[in-house]
């Protein structure tokens, strides 16, 4: 079952990079490439390797990938190509069904700020629970810890109703995220500054609300746009203030990840014939 999804656009070409979850229950899960035609479809991470991947995020800055692993308790780091994989936040052990058990645990969100060396990631909690976080960390792991055991994680936010999808604007230190939790500050598009020290209280702003399942999210940072989508079957798009709601797709199907291309008009005729 397919999740996560960004784009890396590269000069005449580019791929598609994207999650498949997998079972819940087993091992299973994937992360794949293709070109831009949907060919060439590769293994990055191969079944066994990861669990249940979620939200996958490019750092085109440093050409890594990052991606949040659900029941697998983790947060994974390689190169584009699946080379030199590393583990940088494990919040518990994955053949524990205790800790597997325990939805506080679950990695599904992932945002990275090369610019100011940081990376942000989701732990949702249980369903409409009100126990999600928000924790950020450094891209570079300190020398003589581990990912179960590194010092410069930072709580941002907690007892949310449960976070999903995140995205940061680098330039402004602005975290956006979407949230499926209960009403009223769940299923909603929500942003805060995370610019201020660790240990700063932090409030946050809701963009948008009365979502259905807020899952995928996207900024569009040459248009000024942000794109969410929700298992209620939408897709929608908002001014960066979250006004001006339009429903760009609507009743078909469920919707999870999103991502988002900027294409020379004769590319995207000659590939999607747009």
């Amino acid at each position: 079952m397919p999740d996560g999804i960004d784009v890396l656009l590269m000069e005449g070409d580019g791929h598609i990079i994207w999650t498949q979850m997998g079972h819940p229950e087993q091992n299973d899960g994937m992360v794949q490439s293709a070109t831009l035609d949907g060919k060439n479809v590769k293994d990055i991470f191969s079944n066994g390797e990861i669990h249940t991947p979620k939200q996958v995020i490019v750092d085109k800055s440093n050409h890594k990938l990052y991606v949040c692993d659900r029941e697998g308790l983790r947060v994974h780091r390689s190169n584009l190509d699946g080379s030199q994989k590393e583990v940088l936040v494990q919040t518990g052990d994955w053949k524990n069904p205790q800790h597997v058990a325990d939805k506080t645990r679950h990695c599904v969100g992932i945002a990275v700020d090369a610019k100011h060396g940081k990376f942000y990631w989701t732990q949702k909690g249980p369903s409409k629970g009100g126990q999600g976080r928000i924790s950020r960390a450094n891209i570079e792991l300190p020398a003589d810890q581990t990912a179960q055991s590194r010092h410069d994680l930072e709580l941002l936010f907690e007892n949310l109703p449960e976070p999903i999808d995140l995205e940061i604007d680098s330039d402004s230190q602005t975290l956006l995220w979407t949230d499926r939790g209960e009403y009223p500050k769940g299923n909603t598009l929500n942003k805060a500054d995370v610019s201020s020290a660790s240990g700063a209280r932090r409030d946050y702003e809701i963009l948008a609300r009365h979502l259905h399942e807020a899952i995928g999210l996207k900024v569009d940072e040459v248009n000024k746009h942000i794109y969410v989508t929700d298992l209620g079957g939408t897709v929608y798009r908002y001014d960066l203030d979250g006004r001006n709601c339009q429903k760009l797709f609507e009743d078909q199907g469920q919707y999870t990840g999103i991502a988002l291309a900027h294409l020379p008009a004769e590319k995207a005729r000659a590939l999607y014939g747009l």
